[in-house]
């Protein structure tokens, strides 16, 4: 539908090999209940060499999956999904991704149409697959639904909010949601965001589509290491009775 070419790699041995060589190294085992991100992250990463290496022999461009959301959150493996040259959508958030899906399913641009085919893609969970499949692993279970997050960084990072002004918009604009609830997305968007911007450094370059993307290097810097909101996050606790 879409004119792409498609390749399937099969990296379970790799994955394997890597997993055999580092429980040999640490002298145990690796585990699901011990090593969760660990044993995700090597998966994504043992994809990169060979995605780059079909780029090298077709002289293409590497193209980096990752959206706003994801960047804003450290979602994402490093040298894995973030492997690329450029991040076309890196600007983008989730939700407005999700909602471009569906239009582009159901009518699409002029001249183009609809693409039903995404029928395929949109009726599923946002899913990173990296987890046994019995485990039902989604981005939103991992994280906070999207819309919220989203919400959350315009008020965070566009807006300057502290995590207390942020919290008191959300009650508002989500009150389907239990303000405990929201205060504990809240704490967990603050505490993702400060711990991962030296990934964001590492990010391929965006474009700059609205005020908020977050591209360090053209955009919104922060410092690597910070205070993450401590005395700020106190302060929402106290008022959600946290």
């Amino acid at each position: 539908a879409l004119g792409a070419s498609f390749h399937e790699f099969d990296v379970e041995r790799i994955v394997r090999a890597y997993e055999a060589l580092v429980a040999g190294a640490v002298g145990r085992p690796l585990t699901w209940e011990r090593d969760d991100v660990a044993l995700q992250n090597i998966q994504a990463r043992s994809r990169s060499p060979g995605v780059w290496m079909l780029a090298n022999i077709t002289g293409g461009l590497l193209v980096s999956t990752s959206n706003r959301s994801e960047a804003a959150v450290g979602y994402a493996t490093m040298d894995g999904d973030t492997s690329g040259g450029i991040a076309p959508i890196a600007g983008i958030d989730k939700a407005y991704l999700r909602r471009w899906l569906v239009w582009l399913e159901r009518q699409g641009p002029e001249g183009v149409g609809p693409i039903p085919a995404l029928a395929a893609v949109n009726s599923q969970a946002p899913t990173a697959e990296l987890r046994p499949q019995a485990a039902g692993q989604t981005d939103e279970a991992d994280l906070m639904p999207y819309d919220v997050l989203d919400a959350i960084e315009r008020s965070a990072i566009r807006d300057k909010q502290t995590p207390l002004e942020a919290w008191r918009r959300l009650c508002g604009e989500f009150p389907g949601h239990a303000p405990g609830q929201l205060a504990a997305w809240t704490e967990r968007f603050f505490a993702l965001w400060s711990r991962n911007q030296w990934k964001r450094e590492r990010y391929a370059p965006s474009f700059h589509l609205d005020d908020e993307n977050l591209d360090p290097k053209t955009w919104c810097r922060f410092p690597i290491l910070s205070g993450g909101f401590s005395r700020e996050l106190v302060e929402l606790r106290a008022a959600a009775g946290r």
